[in-house]
């Protein structure tokens, strides 16, 4: 019986795809019809220009239209700017969510001749002070002038700093912020007066490091005779009435207690010139 002939297959060969590559065949293939449109990459990075350039006016258009009608009274610090202080400016409105700043110190409007007298008043009671214009007149202009414009308003006595016998040593105001680091928006040069740091005394706050010029703003009030700070701080004023008031205040430093009570603001600082 005859042997049939054995039929070989061809193996079909597959073509193995790596990563970037396609084959020849697929290479050729152009879409039909409506997906040719695709293909066409310059109308396509036309069409995303126009969507982007569009994209981008609409967005300005709607921040300027919001801008007017929303107040930004959240956050401390975003407020008033001014330019250098004109003597005898001021301002008529004030509010506690902002926080004026000026450009440089105020122009010299006191005399120094004359007698100024301050009153600081709190809910707790007032605190009447002598200034010494003609010992410290740069300080006491600046004092002046930010009393006149409100700056003080609403400022509160940040730091109350106790002794070791638990008795009020000085009370800190000044800083709008209420964290020690807050100012005007400049400083004042340091002026060496005679006046020794007894029990009452004014004084322009500055950093301890040697030469450094004054807080533009910040002062604090002795309640404990200091010699120690004899020549280190300008001393600008007296208490005439009104101690008892700060030594009654309730200890604070916001720099070492986490999440302190309320410091006692400032209602408002009055002047009277003699």
């Amino acid at each position: 019986m005859p042997r049939k002939k054995q039929v070989v297959q061809k193996q079909k060969r597959h073509k193995v795809y790596r990563a970037g590559e396609m084959s020849a065949d697929a290479s050729v293939i152009k879409p039909k019809g409506a997906f040719r449109f695709f293909t066409n990459y310059r109308a396509f990075a036309i069409i995303g220009a126009i969507v982007l350039i569009g994209g981008f006016g609409f967005t300005a258009l709607f921040q300027s239209s919001n801008s007017g009608s929303t107040a930004n009274n959240d956050i401390r610090g975003e407020g008033v700017m001014k330019t250098t202080p004109e003597p005898g400016s001021t301002s008529t409105t004030n509010s506690q969510a902002t926080i004026k700043q000026y450009g440089a110190p105020p122009a010299m409007a006191i005399d120094p001749s004359k007698n100024y007298i301050v009153t600081i008043k709190t809910a707790k009671g007032d605190v009447k002070v002598q200034l010494l214009a003609k010992e410290a007149p740069e300080t006491v202009n600046n004092f002046v002038f930010l009393a006149n414009d409100h700056f003080y308003d609403g400022v509160t006595f940040y730091r109350v700093v106790e002794d070791k016998d638990g008795q009020i040593h000085h009370a800190q105001a000044g800083d709008p912020t209420g964290t020690g680091s807050g100012g005007p928006g400049y400083t004042l040069p340091v002026e060496q007066t005679s006046e020794s740091f007894s029990a009452g005394v004014l004084a322009m706050a500055k950093p301890n490091e040697a030469g450094t010029p004054n807080n533009g703003s910040q002062f604090f009030i002795m309640l404990k005779d200091e010699p120690t700070y004899d020549g280190k701080y300008t001393v600008f004023g007296k208490v005439v009435s009104g101690l008892d008031v700060l030594s009654g205040l309730a200890p604070r430093d916001p720099q070492l207690q986490k999440d302190p009570e309320p410091g006692t603001p400032i209602q408002s600082i009055i002047v009277e010139e003699g």
